[in-house]
């Protein structure tokens, strides 16, 4: 009996760990959100030939799903702090499911157009909710660890795309293809409303000790009406954090849009130029790991995370901006590939930390800042794919010139972070928002 007792003392006061569920869940959803996203871009050959479109045409559909994307992020981001994650991940996994088996369906440029906007409307919901989710779930030393686990799942998920999806258009047509990718997604959806709940409290998984870790979650939970964007529109972090998010979307958003083409057209073909195209997001995926695993290294050193996250992001911004310059500077495909590689972990080495302060600034509303700060990137990555296919349209061709643009936005982005403070609470910032008098 005394035994018993203390076995059962001994598991009273050791943590469970059911917050590693929420981090499992969001790293299969980020696989599979990525798999459905960077699809479109490997099938991209076979959609242009089979419905008659040419690269400007074939631009728009890339932007379709990116404006939607952007558009519907704040509103994504309100329900999840309004609502909770659960109902709200659920329904918009289960529509942008629906949307990726309709682009197979598709049978003119228009139709196609609508599918992918639909398809974007639905996945703007997913990263701003997780963001959420981890608001709720995870205490405050973990949350960046976890935004570089998810994001390498993420990124990892988008580079084994262009194999994955190379071996599936193999054996069927690239409409089944679409249909295959759907149908995941709705299986994750049923999984993931049935295990989660909002509130930790309400998991029967969790006991007092890990209750005790996560702190009270109910003073991050909605039943807030009102979002308090005056006093985001007058925070010079929030501002700033749009800008270099919006730059970090521009820089990056070629890498799943118009790089097979881009090999296609340097003469790299069939599963050699599906494994390079893989390299980007790969490589993303260890700049994400490694800022994420640093991140609380660098802080004790530097004695500051907010120093710690600038610093990440001004060496991983400006080195993803060299390295797009010395990728136009080789013309063997694998070199290209791996200078293109480097600028994307340069990219995602920014990333925890810029997800990482929508948490810690924006707390309760941290749905809804994730949501804001989304949406400017994806006006970025909106934008990219176009201004690439006029750059092309007027210079003959000329692929270099589109990415030293695109290594002259990564500088913008770096020299943001000088006027983020990416700790501070919104409602303990001032309205100059001085970075230097960010918390350590």
């Amino acid at each position: 009996m005394k035994d018993s007792r203390a076995s059962q003392s001994k598991a009273d006061v050791t943590p469970t760990h059911a917050r590693h569920g929420v981090l499992w869940f969001a790293v299969t959803l980020a696989i599979i959100t990525y798999i459905d996203r960077v699809c479109i871009s490997q099938a991209a050959p076979h959609i242009q030939s089979d419905l008659g479109l040419n690269k400007e045409q074939m631009s728009l559909v890339f932007s379709a799903f990116t404006l939607a994307y952007a558009l519907f992020e704040i509103p994504g981001g309100w329900l999840g702090d309004k609502f909770g994650p659960r109902s709200i991940l659920m329904k918009v996994v289960t529509m942008w499911s629906f949307f990726t088996a309709a682009t197979g369906w598709a049978w003119n440029m228009a139709s196609l157009v609508v599918c992918r906007f639909l398809f974007g409307a639905g996945e703007a919901g997913c990263f701003p909710n997780l963001t959420k989710a981890f608001t709720l779930w995870m205490p405050q030393g973990e949350r960046v660890r976890a935004q570089g686990i998810m994001w390498l799942s993420a990124r990892w998920g988008g580079a084994f795309t262009p194999l994955l999806v190379a071996g599936t258009m193999a054996l069927v047509s690239w409409r089944v293809t679409f249909v295959i990718y759907g149908a995941i997604g709705v299986v994750w959806a049923v999984l993931f409303y049935r295990w989660f709940r909002d509130n930790p409290r309400d998991h029967p998984s969790v006991n007092a000790a890990e209750l005790a870790l996560l702190g009270d979650a109910r003073q991050n939970m909605g039943s807030h009406l009102r979002v308090p964007w005056r006093k985001l529109l007058s925070s010079r972090t929030v501002w700033m954090l749009w800008l270099q998010y919006f730059c970090m979307a521009y820089g990056w958003d070629f890498y799943i849009t118009w790089l097979p083409t881009y090999l296609k057209e340097q003469g790299v073909t069939g599963g050699y130029a599906a494994f390079l195209a893989g390299f980007p997001l790969f490589f993303g995926g260890l700049g994400s790991l490694f800022a994420g695993l640093i991140a609380p290294w660098l802080a004790r050193w530097l004695g500051c995370r907010a120093r710690a996250r600038r610093v990440l992001a001004y060496v991983g911004l400006s080195g993803a901006a060299v390295m797009l310059v010395l990728a136009t500077v080789t013309r063997m495909p694998l070199l290209t590939a791996i200078a293109l590689g480097l600028s994307s972990f340069g990219n995602d080495l920014a990333m925890p930390g810029s997800w990482g302060a929508c948490m810690d600034v924006g707390g309760k509303y941290s749905g809804s800042l994730s949501g804001s700060m989304n949406m400017m990137g994806n006006f970025g990555g909106m934008v990219s794919p176009v201004v690439a296919a006029q750059i092309l349209k007027f210079t003959d061709n000329n692929w270099d010139i589109t990415l030293w643009v695109s290594a002259a936005v990564y500088l913008i982005g770096a020299a943001a972070w000088r006027f983020i403070d990416p700790v501070t609470p919104l409602e303990a910032q001032t309205k100059a928002g001085d970075p230097a008098r960010a918390a350590s």
